[in-house]
């Protein structure tokens, strides 16, 4: 269907792919993971064509349609809803577009054109394109009453579902999407996730979302050492193996035997688990077999994520009474908020509309007034707060060490050598920890913020959207750390994954009030009776 030949990219100096040589067939499902900076996007960029190769060659079987989920969310600001769906299918959108232009000035001598445009049109299901394009939209959460919209007109979370419904339009042959999930809500993430599950085509996609590469994908493609590597199953039978055969390879002494004995045990019981799983039972796309030799290890490195607790809190953690928000245009966020956090209580905090998690938070952090309602902390609690903006923090050009150090409270905190203790957990080693940080990325800085909560050791942890900017390998540390963490939590994620391991309580924000049910996300999320409260507290339009 779409192979690699020979692939190289080189910017400069630097050599992000050298020699790839791969193949992406029908029916599958390609997840393609790795570090911040491996490569990813330009890996996909590539494979569109958008970005020319240093060396080597991409090609697609000729007859075959392309789509790509376009990232540039103000290219179709001219056209409606509706019609820009539809010009996800080239080829058909051209045709339309000759047919109208034909009719609008309609002579003898364009007729038989118009003839040969129309037997073409229905070939390609012509006559449903507007009926299928609105479906995806419904599915995707968007009413009908905004089809003939202006992109202009339509907010930018909206606006990636557009562009989300246009790259699905028409069924394309590859269909290529660099993080599909981001600004989605669970709902919608589950509805893709299905689609994807059942689609007979080739997809190729990049995404920090564990559940769902682990729901939609039959293949991990790795990007590592400049090559892309091809592994049959989904992401957590690739973390696991990987992990497996890093601890192996540490293991000198271990026969090679027994080694092959672990591996095969290994391979075997995750094969019996993807048995029972949804997407084996489910689903049309089954996981290819299994092979030792698949299983590889791995030069990713973990940060060492670890969150102690300078005292244990008594019982008394949150008491929130009559909590109420508006936005700054009026909207109305939440109202009538009421909340009594119990200790060790590991809360997801979740609302159909991001404002009203994120004004919670800075509620509850002293950073903004609520319009009604009042809260108080126990008297034997600390605090520690990660935003989902964190600009405020990295205005001033010092560098790494200093930042750290503006939170130390004893002399032997501000130590260099006990800072570089924490900035080196998250990676910051050697000369990285006098980087400016004016310069970092949006996930080295949200590395620092860890490496400041860590050394605060606060008891309860408020997290907004802490997933945001981080590659795997960090996600995966820290959501591990928050798994053992002692103390209480509140947090909103959208990663499915973090939500379900970490939470054992879900309190959902709605202008009517809240909801508040000690229960798993996935309970909570396919509880039909919650369901049904769920909708009816929130606006139409939400």
């Amino acid at each position: 269907m779409l192979s690699v030949s020979n692939l190289s990219v080189q910017f400069g100096k630097r050599v992000l792919f050298d020699e790839v040589n791969v193949s992406f067939t029908e029916g599958n499902c390609y997840g393609v993971i790795g570090a911040n900076g491996a490569g990813k996007s330009t890996f996909l960029k590539v494979l569109s064509g958008k970005i020319e190769p240093t060396s080597g060659r991409v090609h697609l079987e000729p007859g075959k349609r392309m789509s790509i989920l376009e990232q540039n969310h103000n290219a179709y600001d001219e056209n409606t809803v509706l019609e820009t769906v539809v010009m996800g299918n080239k080829p058909l959108f051209e045709i339309k577009k000759e047919i109208d232009a034909l009719y609008a000035d309609y002579s003898d001598e364009n007729a038989d054109r118009i003839g040969e445009l129309q037997v073409q049109f229905e070939e390609m299901n012509g006559w449903n394109a507007d009926s299928d394009a609105a479906a995806l939209l419904s599915n995707l959460g968007i009413s009908e009453d905004m089809h003939y919209t202006l992109m202009s007109d339509m907010d930018s979370k909206m606006k990636v579902r557009v562009l989300l419904a246009q790259a699905l339009f028409g069924s394309p042959d590859v269909l290529i999407m660099d993080e599909p999930t981001n600004d989605l809500d669970y709902e919608t993430i589950n509805w893709l996730e299905n689609f994807l599950a059942d689609y007979e085509n080739t997809v190729i996609v990049v995404s920090h979302d564990r559940h769902f590469l682990d729901t939609v994908c039959t293949h991990i493609g790795d990007i590592d050492f400049g090559k892309l590597n091809l592994y049959s199953g989904n992401y957590t039978f690739w973390y696991e193996s990987s992990q497996l055969a890093a601890r192996q390879r540490a293991q000198q002494n271990k026969k090679a035997e027994e080694k092959a004995k672990e591996l095969q045990e290994f391979i075997s019981r995750f094969s019996a688990n993807v048995a029972k799983s949804k997407q084996a039972t489910s689903r049309k796309k089954m996981l290819s077999k299994l092979k030792v030799e698949d299983i590889k290890p791995s030069s990713r490195r973990y940060p060492a994520i670890i969150f102690e607790r300078e005292r244990e809190a008594g019982d008394q953690i949150l008491n929130i009474e009559g909590l109420t928000a508006n936005s700054e245009d009026g909207d109305l966020l939440f109202s009538n908020v009421n909340l009594n956090l119990a200790k060790g209580d590991k809360v997801a905090v979740i609302s159909k509309d991001s404002r009203a998690t994120s004004a919670f938070y800075e509620i509850i952090n002293d950073k903004r007034k609520a319009d009604a309602g009042e809260f108080q902390w126990g008297v034997t609690t600390t605090q520690s707060y990660l935003p989902a903006d964190n600009a405020e923090y990295f205005t001033e050009n010092i560098n790494l060490v200093d930042w750290l150090r503006q939170w130390a409270k004893t002399e032997e905190e501000r130590e260099e050598v006990y800072i570089r203790g924490f900035l080196g957990k998250m990676l910051f080693s050697g000369e990285e920890a006098l980087k400016k940080c004016t310069v970092l990325s949006g996930g080295e800085k949200v590395r620092c913020m860890l490496s400041r909560m860590m050394m605060l050791r606060a008891n309860v942890l408020m997290l907004d959207e802490p997933t945001n900017h981080l590659d795997l390998e960090s996600i995966t540390a820290f959501n591990n750390s928050l798994k053992n963490f002692k103390g209480t939590v509140l947090f909103t994620t959208h990663d499915h994954e973090f939500a379900q391991t970490v939470a054992n309580r879900i309190v959902e924000l709605t202008p009517k009030g809240n909801i508040d049910r000690y229960l798993s996300f996935e309970e909570y999320m396919s509880d039909k009776a919650l369901k049904e409260q769920r909708e009816k507290m929130y606006p139409v339009t939400v």
